[in-house]
């Protein structure tokens, strides 16, 4: 038996795994901390999985767990594999749900987990179409949970090293089923990944329909809100003929120490503060 099992506490980073005495225990930590892995289920091309998105969350995340010191306050919950994917519609096997729905999912989650003692709940997102929905789900969930920090996190979102890996046409262009991303997963499920390298979805050639008039994007400080099938017929955007399992390899590395990073600060403070900032007149 391991001295964490002797306290009560399952050395599991599962908090589905837990009893409930040790649910308890486990929450009301002072430093208690709760991910909760949100993918998608869409299309990813014809060479990708409709799981990308929640695989990636998954995996990364139980990667950075695994590195954490064995006795911190952090447990995941089982990943949201259904997220908002409307983009995705017209190609069949992608499964969305509604904007409201999902928000409302998130706050009904969110403010048991408060209720039980959690104080910080990391929303970590693998499916970039939904970043600014659980960006708006989180504000909504702090007002009715003021004591509990929310943090809507991006995986791909400020991680260094990222533009050494990837060209920056494609770093900043290829936004779904490209090079990252099919590199990613010939490293963590390569056989899952079928044999299709494809090139679709130019949107940065101004002799395309679809590139949008200069000064906007796609994606970045002037975005439209774009549908695949605006662009693509394959579902990819982007470039994955220079994906390689090596190049997921060195992608998953700087995953990993990013959020192991980041994780490792958050766990080492005592933030949030226990009582709100008084705000003077």
């Amino acid at each position: 038996m391991t001295a964490q099992a002797h306290l009560g506490l399952s050395a599991t980073r599962r908090l589905d795994r837990l009893s409930w005495p040790e649910a308890e225990k486990a929450l009301q930590q002072s430093r208690s901390t709760v991910v909760w892995p949100m993918g998608a289920f869409e299309q990813h091309g014809p060479h990708l999985p409709l799981a990308t998105d929640a695989l990636f969350a998954e995996q990364i995340l139980d990667t950075v767990l695994s590195q954490l010191a064995p006795h911190a306050p952090i447990w995941s919950l089982p990943s949201q594999s259904i997220g908002f994917s409307p983009e995705h519609s017209g190609f069949p096997g992608t499964l969305s749900l509604t904007s409201g729905l999902l928000t409302q999912l998130i706050i009904e989650v969110g403010t048991q987990l408060c209720a039980q003692g959690v104080k910080r709940l990391v929303l970590f997102n693998a499916h970039g179409g939904q970043i600014g929905l659980l960006q708006a789900a989180a504000r909504e969930l702090r007002v009715q949970s003021p004591s509990m920090a929310i943090l809507p996190c991006f995986l791909w979102s400020g991680v260094p090293g990222l533009d050494a890996l990837i060209p920056g046409d494609e770093l900043r262009g290829g936004l779904h089923a490209a090079q990252a991303e099919t590199s990613l997963m010939l490293a963590l499920e390569p056989e899952l990944v079928g044999d299709a390298r494809p090139v679709d979805g130019d949107h940065r050639q101004p002799s395309s329909l679809a590139t949008p008039p200069p000064g906007w994007s796609l994606e970045g400080a002037a975005p439209t809100a774009w549908l695949t099938t605006d662009l693509s017929t394959s579902g990819v955007i982007g470039d994955s003929r220079a994906a390689s399992a090596e190049c997921g390899e060195a992608l998953e590395r700087c995953l990993v120490s990013h959020w192991l990073n980041l994780f490792g600060s958050l766990l080492a403070s005592e933030w949030p503060p226990s009582q709100p900032v008084a705000v003077s007149n």
